[in-house]
């Protein structure tokens, strides 16, 4: 229950930063907030220890946690190096994928679709990242999956908050349809392509997204 609230949290707090709710440099007050969510300080310190994981936040030493907001030209860079990281981990997987990792494939594509159903952009990036953990483990090589959940983690918020622009979470789904069929023809450059154009897109409906937040919030 204290990990699930401290995500609650966390993924508050991101949207706070993403809408204007937070300046760079900010200082985050545990006690402040602790107060603001109504929970003790343990939630908020698992909250903070997100953000600052994602790299939204930066722990300073004796000085506490601070906001810490990408500029564009860095997320772009984050985005496209993300981009690149899964094709490789596509064009390996297609190669060495096991039939058991496609099922699991496919029975994260079926959670995937109950979620776009019920509207839950939340659930579906949650059984989203589930299905690319899977898709780096199958690359078969570990130095290669390491870095990829590492910059996953960075693009965490990033990649949830786009999956919320209408239609994105129906064109996700085609695009992870997309990749399971040429991930299981064993089709090395079209799962790398697929899996390259999924995460690219996602830089740019990021930046629509946040365009859209900041009007709303003027």
């Amino acid at each position: 229950m204290t990990q699930r609230r401290a995500d609650i949290i966390a993924d508050a707090l991101e949207e706070l930063v993403f809408t204007g709710g937070f300046n760079d440099g900010d200082r985050l007050d545990e006690i402040r907030l602790a107060r603001q969510f109504d929970v003790s300080r343990t939630p908020i310190r698992e909250a903070l220890q997100r953000l600052v994981a994602s790299g939204l936040a930066e722990q300073i030493p004796r000085r506490g946690v601070f906001i810490r907001q990408p500029g564009p030209v860095e997320l772009m860079e984050m985005f496209e190096t993300m981009a690149e990281i899964e094709g490789v981990c596509g064009r390996l997987a297609a190669q060495r994928i096991s039939e058991t990792a496609l099922q699991d494939l496919d029975a994260a594509n079926a959670r995937c679709t109950a979620a776009v159903e019920a509207g839950d952009t939340d659930g579906y990036y949650r059984e989203n990242e589930q299905f690319h953990h899977v898709v780096y483990h199958q690359a078969g090589n570990g130095f290669l999956e390491q870095e990829a959940l590492r910059l996953h983690r960075r693009l965490k918020p990033f990649r949830r908050l786009q999956l919320r622009l209408r239609g994105r979470m129906q064109q996700s789904m085609a695009e992870h349809k997309a990749i399971v069929a040429a991930l299981r023809a064993g089709e090395a450059e079209r799962a790398a392509e697929a899996l390259r154009g999924h995460v690219a897109i996602q830089g740019e409906k990021f930046h629509l997204l946040m365009s859209s937040l900041r009007d709303a919030a003027e």
